[in-house]
């Protein structure tokens, strides 16, 4: 048998030991290439495109290309850094039967580079197998106005290829060059080496929880631009606190729960609390690992998934089909203009056949701060109604004496009142109305007023200009397609600053934002499933020991189903205590990002997190049928 036969033979010895780290390169090159394959698509790279959009999609998926590789590089080090430490005791028997450090340097290098040409190769061919259903995903969450047809992809293949062979063979001379031998019985010893219950230290724990609660206390309490001003320090606290929860509390916790006989004598408890406290050094760190980068998958996804839909459902049951508003100038040039661009929509409604149901109003501006060049609309109650009942939303009816503030969600409201200059002091101010009902670029503050009829005479001297807005909304179900190519010939004759179409306008924003939901949906499940590799990892690196571990207890009468309950309650510890501090901080993220809008995103913030503890719950079932099958085998 040849060196390089030992080498492959070694890797088929190890396949349960090396099959996370393959499967996770495996998917991490599947990604890069399905990336790839947006990137050099053909509809993608054409010289001369319609839409510029498609442009900003090529140079994202270029993008995120670079994270996926960048990432992938400290993933295949960190593994690396795993398998060589659980194969100490394999070492230490090739050192007494006489290998080299040469040769070992040479077998480990030998090693990856088998797993690295299997990982490319299986990565590209699951891409090719995919890459249709993905292509599809990315027309949707994009919303392009193109397929994207299938092609066959060799300038992807071949940047893939390229990419993770020159990475595998890079990580390969880097670990073997500073692989050390060491002495055989270090080396043998090496994985059953104790180095001690870590230590805890009571200040620290309660530290812990001051870091961690003063972080969540800010990121809750704190309202619109509060929350970005708060953010790096709750990062940085939280950060902090997560380490000192693994490497103090954590600790402080088993030592705690040992000393009560009640809990650490019932059943099997002795034998959990006694191996999780003898690791706890090492899972601790990789928890600490596990838990941020989880928590940035969590975060990044669900704010690009909550921000997408907060902003998309502003366009709909909230807007008018069409609103056109443009300022009444005094000469009858521009009189003239606005007539014939309002007669241009109606007579593009009646060429698509729209059954619309059309709004005018003079809407009147006073100024209210002349520095600031700061104007206030203000709308009668007839006015208003108009398009309340357009929109079918609820009528207002006023008293005499009642005047309503209209402001948009995260309308700003400070003072106002206090500033206007027009004679509207008898007035009480009712309550605040919030409606977007009539908006425009005018409204810069996002705010008007409602007063009753009567008084709108009183305030005709008080004006500072005129606007004419107009609103046009359908009264039968009528297909986004149509609506989409309505708005996009009305946009291509009239000025964008004057006309607003609500699908039209949605589209190019789904258009535009789905770039980053789409990335930052691949980048974070990447990042997600690195971390449940990394648990995967820390799990069958100790294997070995527990197979001798529980077969020796077993010989004192341990059953097999106290074997299964220890084994569930020890792998359940280790897959879901990082991830459940993730969920909680992302929780807490999340709910910020919701004060900083001052939106409701928690049917988004639920929607992403019960998404990941699904996939990490399979992931753990499936983990946990082989684990307890190698133990039972060892055992029985």
């Amino acid at each position: 048998m040849t060196f390089r036969q030992f080498a492959f033979n070694n890797v088929k010895r190890n396949k349960k030991l090396y099959a996370g780290y393959f499967l996770s390169s495996l998917f991490m090159v599947m990604v890069f290439f399905s990336f790839a394959i947006f990137a050099y698509h053909p509809l993608l790279q054409a010289s001369v495109l319609e839409d510029g959009l498609i442009q900003q999609a090529a140079v994202g998926m270029n993008v995120a290309q670079v994270i996926i590789y960048l990432f992938s590089i400290f993933f295949v080090l960190y593994s690396m850094s795993a398998f060589l430490k659980s194969r100490k005791k394999e070492f230490g028997l090739l050192v007494m039967q006489g290998i080299s450090p040469n040769q070992m340097r040479k077998l480990v290098f030998l090693e990856n580079i088998v797993i690295g040409f299997f990982a490319t190769i299986g990565g590209v061919l699951l891409g090719l197998v995919f890459a249709k259903a993905i292509m599809l995903l990315a027309e949707n969450v994009l919303v392009l106005r193109e397929n994207l047809a299938f092609y066959f992809p060799t300038r992807a293949i071949i940047t893939t290829v390229g990419a993770f062979s020159g990475l595998f063979l890079m990580i390969s001379f880097f670990v073997s060059i500073v692989l050390k031998s060491g002495k055989p019985i270090d080396l043998i010893k090496g994985s059953n080496k104790s180095e001690g219950e870590p230590k805890s230290s009571f200040i620290l724990s309660i530290l812990t929880l001051l870091l961690l609660g003063t972080g969540y206390y800010f990121a809750i309490t704190s309202q619109g631009v509060e929350v970005f001003l708060a953010m790096i320090p709750v990062i940085i606290l939280v950060i902090i606190g997560t380490y000192f929860l693994f490497t103090q509390l954590s600790v402080f916790i088993i030592r705690f729960l040992k000393k009560r006989t009640s809990i650490y004598w019932k059943e099997t408890n002795m034998i959990l609390f006694s191996d999780l406290s003898f690791r706890m050094k090492d899972n601790a760190r990789t928890f600490f690992m596990v838990a941020i980068i989880s928590t940035v998958a969590f975060s990044a996804i669900g704010t690009l998934y909550g921000v997408q839909n907060m902003f998309s459902n502003q366009f709909y049951g909230i807007s008018p089909m069409v609103t056109y508003s443009e300022d009444i100038a005094e000469n009858e040039e521009n009189t003239a203009n606005i007539e014939e661009e309002i007669g241009y929509v109606d007579e593009l409604i009646a060429d698509y056949g729209i059954n619309a149901e059309k709004v005018e109003l003079i809407r009147p501006f006073y100024s209210i701060n002349s520095a600031l060049n700061s104007s206030l609309m203000i709308l009668t109650q007839s006015q208003y109604n108009k398009m309340a009942n357009m929109m079918d939303e609820e009528l207002l009816s006023l008293d005499r004496n009642e005047i309503v503030i209209a402001a948009a969600p995260n309308g700003y409201l400070f003072g106002v009142e206090e500033q206007l200059d027009i004679p509207l002091q008898f007035l009480e101010a009712g309550d605040i109305y919030p409606n977007r009902l009539i908006e425009s670029d005018a409204l810069g503050n996002y705010l008007y007023y409602i007063i009753p009829d009567h008084l709108q005479e009183d305030l005709l001297e008080e004006k500072s200009f005129e606007n004419v807005y107009v609103a046009w909304n359908e009264m039968e179900q009528v297909s986004e397609e149509t609506l989409f190519l309505f708005g996009e010939d009305i946009n291509s004759e009239i000025d964008s600053t004057k006309v607003f179409a609500t699908e039209y306008t949605s589209i190019l924003f789904k258009q535009s934002f789905g770039q980053l939901l789409f990335i930052g949906l691949f980048i974070g499940i990447v990042f997600f499933v690195c971390s449940g590799s990394f648990l995967y990892f820390r799990l069958y690196s100790d294997i070995e020991i527990d197979k001798q571990k529980f077969k020796s207890i077993s010989r004192m009468g341990l059953t097999d189903r106290e074997l299964k309950r220890i084994l569930n309650r020890q792998i359940g510890l280790l897959f879901f205590s990082p991830i459940l501090v993730a969920l909680i901080h992302g929780f807490v993220a999340l709910n910020a990002l919701s004060n900083a809008f001052q939106t409701n995103l928690l049917k988004e913030t639920l929607t992403v997190l019960l998404f990941f503890a699904f996939i990490q719950i399979v992931y753990f079932l499936v983990v946990r049928h082989f684990y307890i099958k190698q133990v039972r085998e060892a055992i029985y």
